[in-house]
């Protein structure tokens, strides 16, 4: 069991890395929190790294024409701006370049996910309310005009 005193640490640390992420121009890429020792790290992609992720999206493996849209950083991923409410996009919707996909749950902020081509919803992967990893795919897009 956490000693008090240690629970304040953590609840310190939590609220400072929160104002950092606020304060950050850039998607978090990973965090990890630890209570025994306390331990908390923030990792945030370059400049450059953010700017490829969110402009390309990757080639589905083995399919010349799908393209992942994929995480921008680690999160729990929704479907919807809001429970019970429609989700942003559904399997055969057709979206155009920039159109909210989801939106990414870190550290209580809500971040929108956009497609980074025009074209239709060919799968969800990812299940609302999942927890996602920087870069995993959560849908799967085939460009418009292929």
């Amino acid at each position: 069991m956490q000693d008090p005193e240690s629970e304040i640490v953590v609840d310190e640390v939590v609220r400072g890395a929160e104002r950092l992420l606020r304060a950050s121009d850039r998607p978090l890429r990973r965090i990890v929190v630890r209570s025994g020792a306390v331990c908390v790290e923030l990792e945030w992609p370059s400049a450059a790294e953010a700017a490829i992720v969110a402009a390309e999206p990757a080639p589905v493996e083995g399919a010349t024409s799908l393209l992942y849209v994929r995480a921008p950083m680690v999160g729990t991923f929704y479907h919807a701006p809001e429970p019970g409410a429609d989700p942003f996009v559904r399997l055969g919707d057709l979206i155009e370049l920039g159109s909210q996909i989801g939106v990414l749950e870190a550290m209580k902020i809500m971040n929108p996910v956009e497609a980074g081509v025009a074209g239709r919803v060919t799968e969800v992967l990812v299940p609302d309310g999942t927890p996602v990893e920087y870069e995993q795919p959560l849908i799967v897009i085939e460009p418009a005009g292929v």
